[in-house]
């Protein structure tokens, strides 16, 4: 029987400052002060942003760099003026990594045109076999009958075959070489669809996530790609509000106030 199932999106992983380091640098170069904005039990991705941002100019604190007199105190408005001046390049020390589950090799395709800054670890089907194919249905899909119906007598047949092709090829007897069960495997995944529901880990740096998020909730976007940078865009708010804050939703596309970052 078809199995519906719905993306999601868990957030894995995270920057992870080391105050102690920071310090030791500052006591180098200067600038130690900048540190006492800062908590060091409660360090953020945005901090490193602002301490990346900082360096390029030695605008730690004022008198470091003889041609800056004056710095900015506030984080949120260093980083809204990082945004504005498109110095985009600070952004890329900040990764964050997501789970993205249940999503159709249609999305993880379309998601590999976004190279720069990422890096990608998917299922693999030629070594998990299918036993059956879960699969994503729009809404406006599941209020069709008739579709659904004929979608389903599809999906239904696929799984039939993913059993009997096991069973033909003895893959789950007793002694099956696992040489064998990766080469039928890789030959069985052929006939699956490819809304065929999928797992991968992927990472993208602050910059990639502006960008993508923008272009995959784009109006003209995909409808399931559009469903899940929905969610990533609204956990990277959560996540750096001062990053990703400019943005405006409208009718599901979310629209920087900077763009090319």
């Amino acid at each position: 029987m078809t199995r519906h199932v719905e993306p999601e999106v868990f957030l894995v992983a995270r920057p992870q400052l080391d105050f102690d380091e920071l310090a030791r640098y500052l006591h180098e170069v200067g600038g130690e002060s900048w540190l006492e904005r800062l908590d060091r039990d409660q360090l953020t991705p945005q901090d490193l942003a602002e301490f990346a941002g900082r360096l390029c100019y030695r605008s730690f604190e004022p008198g470091l760099n003889p041609n800056v007199n004056r710095i900015r105190t506030d984080q949120d408005a260093y980083l809204r003026n990082i945004l504005a001046s498109s110095h985009g390049s600070v952004l890329e020390h900040i990764s964050f990594s997501f789970v993205l589950h249940n999503v159709s090799r249609v999305l993880t395709h379309e998601l590999v045109r976004h190279r720069p800054g990422v890096a990608i670890s998917q299922e693999s089907l030629r070594y998990v076999r299918l036993a059956d194919i879960p699969f994503w249905f729009p809404d406006w899909a599941r209020q069709d009958p008739e579709l659904m119906k004929r979608a389903s007598e599809l999906l239904d047949r696929m799984e039939e075959f993913q059993t009997w092709a096991a069973q033909h090829f003895g893959l789950d007897d007793d002694g099956a070489d696992f040489g064998l069960k990766k080469h039928r495997t890789s030959f069985m995944r052929r006939f699956a669809p490819e809304g065929v529901a999928t797992g991968l880990v992927w990472t993208a740096n602050v910059r990639t996530l502006r960008n993508t998020i923008e272009a995959r909730t784009a109006e003209g976007a995909e409808e399931e790609i559009r469903l899940v940078f929905n969610r990533i865009g609204e956990i990277m708010r959560q996540e750096a509000p001062s990053l990703f804050g400019d943005y405006v939703v409208e009718n599901g596309a979310w629209i920087p106030a900077w763009r090319k970052v």
